[in-house]
């Protein structure tokens, strides 16, 4: 439980960014689905709602010390697995991926919560290694992650694998693997990756992936090589393109965006926000929210250097990792840099499971940052 005298270490900072980002989430969000469904605000009362379910998630996390969940991580890793095959074998398809759990009207998407839990039950695994400094250090951390990013990969669903990925990599650094080691892993990836893709394209060898996802990742080096002129699985780039660009330096102004209120861009309550932000309230609505991310992120890795254990830093560097890469793959992607992969942006794209997620990582935050100093009186 939380010591009443702990509140003080509360970093009120980073809450007020992440209220911010919520208020201005459902700000924008009200703009790009005025004229998304029959009920022009039934997006953001759900939102709303996931807020409130990821609110009080946040307040049970923040509830309970932080280390005695490494009493639990090897019954979290095992919900884990248990939680992402149920959905290859329970789950609903959705545009083209085996990524949801419903129960009648509501629908969660289990790989979203599994990254918290991730965060969790590898920093308790990389804990108990005491350094990892050659291949054979580097194995058994290898099958652990692989495990979930396998049956992640089977739905198949490539941006989460990808921030799998990315949350593996920030922590296995912290943990301490050497440096040399860890670039040598990097070059091997992409040495894989590229024979991959040049074995598929080349000689018509298989991916573990649809090919509607194949597409998505090839036209950000060109949207209008889509095979249909920039009208196929380049239309989205495009559009956000002349979306961000319309808005010039103030905006069009919120619920006046052209491309946005006339549907031109799919998806632009969900992968493309940012693209609303970028027509509606232009360079300087969106350089704001960029630099809210940054006070997000700055405000974290303070958390982390206070924290009062490695256990602590492992837990806010993952969460910090995840965050990051949605945010740098998101906004990429939005403005044609990065491929197209249906990641969200975190506390501003809609979406129960991923505002759930996020979340519940504010509260593992605010958990380690509160309890950074024993009280001693």
């Amino acid at each position: 439980m939380i010591n009443l005298k702990s509140i003080r270490n509360l970093d009120y900072a980073f809450v007020g960014v992440v209220a911010l980002l919520l208020t201005l989430g459902l700000l924008v969000l009200s703009s790009a689905t005025l004229n998304v469904g029959i009920e022009p605000w039934s997006y953001v009362k759900r939102q709303l709602l996931w807020i409130l379910i990821g609110l009080a998630a946040a307040g049970m996390v923040m509830l309970i010390d932080y280390n005695s969940f490494q009493q639990y991580s090897r019954w979290l890793y095992g919900f884990n697995l248990l939680f992402l095959f149920s959905v290859l074998v329970l789950g609903q398809t959705i545009k083209g991926g085996q990524q949801w759990l419903r129960w009648g009207g509501l629908g969660i998407q289990p790989s979203e919560i599994v990254k918290i839990l991730l965060i969790v039950t590898l920093g308790s695994f990389l804990l108990q290694r005491e350094r990892i400094e050659t291949w054979r250090d580097l194995v058994p951390v290898g099958l652990y992650i692989g495990a979930p990013l396998l049956l992640i990969m089977l739905q198949p669903d490539l941006g989460t694998a990808l921030v799998y990925i990315a949350i593996s990599l920030g922590m296995v650094y912290v943990a301490g693997i050497r440096t040399g080691l860890l670039l040598k892993v990097l070059a091997g990836v992409a040495l894989v990756v590229a024979v991959a893709m040049i074995g598929h394209f080349k000689f018509g060898l298989p991916l573990p992936l649809e090919e509607y996802q194949l597409k998505r990742l090839i036209v950000f080096i060109d949207p209008y090589m889509d095979g249909r002129g920039g009208r196929g699985a380049g239309w989205h780039v495009i559009q956000s393109l002349i979306a961000i660009g319309s808005g010039g330096f103030w905006g069009k102004g919120l619920f006046r965006g052209t491309q946005i209120q006339g549907n031109f861009l799919p998806e632009h309550h969900t992968d493309f926000i940012f693209s609303v932000v970028g027509e509606e309230m232009g360079f300087i609505g969106a350089a704001g929210i960029l630099f809210l991310y940054f006070l997000l992120l700055y405000r974290a890795l303070r958390i982390a250097q206070n924290a009062r254990d490695k256990y602590g830093i492992l837990l806010v560097v993952g969460i910090v990792s995840m965050w990051g890469f949605h945010i740098f793959e998101n906004i990429g992607m939005a403005m044609g840099i990065m491929p197209v992969t249906g990641i969200p942006l975190p506390f501003l794209s809609y979406g129960g499971s991923a505002m759930l997620a996020n979340l519940m990582g504010v509260g593992l935050l605010l958990n380690i940052n509160l309890r950074r100093q024993r009280i001693l009186f």
